[in-house]
């Protein structure tokens, strides 16, 4: 698939002036390191842009080199390549192209995955696209890309193309909330590092078998909190978060989970209205978690 896609793309130049073909190659390291999918999946990363750019190249011809699998997953993200979206306004935007995704999710679910890796690596490079381009690309992540990356449970990758998006929707907010978070993330290292130490010492008296790692609240979503509570960056008291999982048989990780909440709570206050039992009520996905501030 590597070299049909180097030799498919070999005189083509992305806007920046690169060669085309570390495109699709990122977007495979994308699909393969990120998501961590199949070889079906990287191979089809790395020519999916084959059909829609070369007359050479049909789905039969694919088909006949790559197999059935790899010929309807490039298929696929060929017909969602075709999606115009000029002339619709926002929200018509949204609805057509999520009802036109939603029927390509159901036939084979890696089409849509492949393809929210292709908008977040051309998200990363919309640096080089004229500015009415930008905008209409991060607006678009927006409404519908960022949305269905959360509903495939893509956290990660949805927290970054929601970054990526307001970069270029909200320059001057974006940048300033990025700036706070740099000025004050010396300290807040220190506090997460120092806070995991003192619940991993608890944890492991316990016998516990578990891991921690704290992560600081993307701007985007801090972004939202900022305007939907109308209070500045400096009253936000969950700029970041600490995530302790744990390995139990399912007679035991309600129990274990409200353990790990007590050995915490022995030692941090908790704001008891911040409390969010998902273990007792999973949520509609199958998320399962306690959280707590």
């Amino acid at each position: 698939a590597f070299d049909y896609a180097v030799d498919a793309h070999q005189h083509q130049r992305r806007k920046s002036g690169e060669a085309y073909i570390f495109h699709p190659i990122s977007v495979a390291k994308i699909v393969a390191s990120e998501i961590g999918l199949d070889a079906i999946s990287i191979a089809s990363a790395l020519i999916h842009d084959v059909v829609e750019d070369n007359s050479d190249h049909s789905l039969e011809k694919i088909e006949k080199e790559f197999g059935k699998n790899i010929s309807k997953i490039v298929d696929g993200l060929t017909k969602i390549g075709k999606l115009s979206t000029k002339g619709y306004s926002d929200v018509s935007i949204q609805a057509e192209n999520y009802r036109k995704m939603l029927l390509t999710l159901n036939d084979d679910v890696r089409v849509i995955i492949i393809k929210i890796a292709d908008r977040l690596h051309n998200m990363q490079t919309l640096s080089s696209m004229p500015y009415e381009k930008q905008i209409q690309k991060a607006s678009e992540t927006l409404y519908i890309y960022s949305p269905i990356a959360h509903r495939i449970g893509l956290y990660d990758v949805k927290s970054e193309l929601e970054d990526l998006g307001l970069k270029y929707t909200e320059p001057e907010l974006f940048y300033d909330i990025k700036s706070k978070i740099e000025d004050s993330k010396d300290e807040q290292d220190r506090y997460i590092k120092n806070f995991s130490r003192r619940i991993t010492d608890k944890l492991r008296k316990e016998d516990l078998n578990f891991k921690t790692s704290g992560r600081p609240k993307s701007i985007y979503s801090i972004r939202e909190k900022i305007l939907k509570k109308n209070i500045s960056f400096e009253e936000i008291y969950d700029k970041f978060a600490i995530r302790v999982v744990y390995k139990s048989n399912p007679e035991s990780e309600k129990f274990i989970a409200w353990k790990i909440y007590s050995i915490i709570t022995d030692h941090f206050t908790p704001n008891p209205l911040r409390l969010r039992d998902w273990i007792t009520s999973p949520k509609s996905n199958g998320y399962e978690a306690l959280h707590i501030t």
